[in-house]
């Protein structure tokens, strides 16, 4: 985990130098940049867990109907609803995998954003806050709830129906935009900055889902 670490902390180096010769000498240009790179590498894997996500949500109404007819029999349930799975070709764990080989990523570049050294104050000031201290202002916090929110809506339509993934709805975004308020403003930008990417991504998903979807028709 720390050679990872290493890698992230020259790599922002790196992309503060590149802000640089573009004019814009910033960590919070170079944190932004270091976010989409990440997110770019790792889209491959994005993809197979929210294709997976989506169609697992799109067959929600089909696994309820299948469970209220088979409610006295739960092995048959199971088994009609595995059934189902098998049949468009979904894998309940497909979204778990390339989750688990992000985690160490994540919490690599979480780990090199909440001790890496920033420099001078000026280098640390990005807009409104300074990327060592929390949001004076709040807005990244809010920025934080909405994009969370945004995203749980766009990667599973049903969220809002569905009793268990409405709690997830609405909680993810108060849990986050917490978070957002009380850590360093550096991990924040990369928080919300990371959720405009996973919102654009699932955008790009779900429209080529269903592109494949009409053409299968």
């Amino acid at each position: 985990m720390g050679t990872i670490v290493q890698w992230m902390t020259d790599l922002l180096e790196l992309l503060y130098r590149v802000s640089a010769q573009i004019g814009l000498p910033n960590y919070g240009v170079a944190i932004i940049l270091l976010t989409i790179i990440i997110k770019m590498l790792i889209f491959p894997l994005t993809w197979k867990q929210m294709a997976s996500m989506r169609k697992m949500a799109d067959l929600q109404p089909k696994v309820k109907d299948l469970q209220k007819k088979l409610k006295d029999d739960p092995k048959k349930s199971q088994a009609a609803v595995m059934e189902l799975y098998k049949e468009y070709n979904v894998n309940p764990m497909g979204g778990c995998l390339p989750i688990l080989i992000q985690l160490p990523i994540f919490w690599s570049l979480y780990s090199t954003l909440l001790h890496f050294p920033y420099g001078s104050v000026a280098n640390s000031q990005f807009l409104w806050f300074n990327l060592t201290q929390k949001d004076p202002l709040y807005i990244l916090a809010v920025l934080a709830a909405l994009t969370t929110f945004l995203q749980t809506k766009v990667s599973s339509p049903n969220a809002s129906s569905d009793p268990t993934q409405r709690m997830m709805l609405y909680f993810m975004p108060l849990m986050f935009g917490y978070i957002s308020a009380t850590v360093p403003s550096g991990l924040a930008l990369y928080w919300v900055t990371m959720n405009i990417m996973s919102i654009l991504q699932q955008l790009f998903i779900n429209r080529k889902l269903a592109q494949e979807k009409a053409d299968a028709a």
